[in-house]
């Protein structure tokens, strides 16, 4: 409880099982219903959220509370928010809750950096996930053991649009998404040895593109929800012959990518107009 601006009577901030702070502002992310797009794409870095706005029409609100930042405008006249979630499936999944209680059915799509575990993946590609392996926990707290992490075919019908007719090599296919980033993915440290080093082998084995942090979540959460949810992230490193891209490739790979997750918001408003979905 908190007394209002005028020192008046005690205002109601939420509960304890859906905090929230006065005008209905989300805890983590500090923003309030009105404030999101219905078209949001989702990046872990805050200076990757900068380089989308820096591609906005305009800016309507710019607004940053903990590790997250939100930043809501237009581009190329669509309304569009961009939101730097901060790394792991932990803050996904605190993005996800707090953006649905924001904009009604949004369209997600997540733009991140990642390993490519196969060979027919580069440094510099883009790999767009048509499902996820749940190696990650935070998910497991919503759904059963066996529940697929799946993107939605509407999602992936734009992301493939978009990387195609940009010209960006890409690939689809299945993503893992692990809990951590050195041994949840099998990365030694100071002496330490992964409890299994033989985590990265096996995933391309089965056919598994990429690993990364937040993916599966993500797709988890919008299943369940109703929300539609893709992803397209850039390969930053090559874990077959453990070569990292230099900051050149990085770059042209993130450009690459973010220009392919917002024509793929474009084309799914597009798709929408031709055949509205049911309310």
């Amino acid at each position: 409880m908190s007394k209002d601006a005028n020192g008046g009577a005690p205002t109601q901030l939420g509960s304890a099982r859906a905090p929230q702070t006065q005008g209905r502002r989300q805890y983590h992310l500090g923003v309030a219903p009105g404030e999101v797009a219905q078209h949001v794409l989702l990046v872990g870095d805050p200076a990757r959220a900068r380089k989308v706005a820096a591609r906005f029409d305009e800016i309507e609100l710019e607004r940053s509370h903990r590790e997250f930042i939100t930043i809501t405008g237009t581009h190329r006249g669509l309304r569009v928010s961009v939101v730097g979630t901060g790394i792991s499936a932990a803050n996904m999944e605190i993005t996800v809750v707090e953006l649905s209680r924001c904009v009604s059915r949004p369209v997600l799509v997540r733009c991140g950096s990642c390993g490519a575990l196969r060979p027919e993946v580069g440094l510099g590609d883009l790999v767009i996930s048509s499902a996820a392996v749940r190696m990650e926990g935070t998910s497991a707290h919503w759904v059963e053991p066996g529940f697929p992490a799946v993107a939605h075919h509407d999602v992936i019908a734009a992301l493939i649009a978009a990387a195609r007719d940009s010209g960006a090599r890409h690939r689809v296919g299945i993503t893992a998404t692990a809990d951590g980033f050195y041994g949840a993915q099998g990365r030694p440290f100071g002496g330490l040895e992964p409890r299994d080093p033989g985590r990265v082998d096996r995933l391309a084995a089965q056919g598994v593109l990429n690993l990364e942090m937040e993916v599966s979540c993500l797709l988890t959460l919008a299943a369940v929800t109703g929300i539609r949810a893709g992803a397209v992230c850039a390969v930053y490193a090559t874990r077959y012959d453990d070569r990292f891209a230099d900051a050149s490739v990085r770059d042209a790979a993130e450009a690459r990518m973010l220009e392919v997750g917002l024509d793929a918001l474009h084309r799914a408003r597009a798709a929408d107009a031709v055949n509205p979905r049911p309310a």
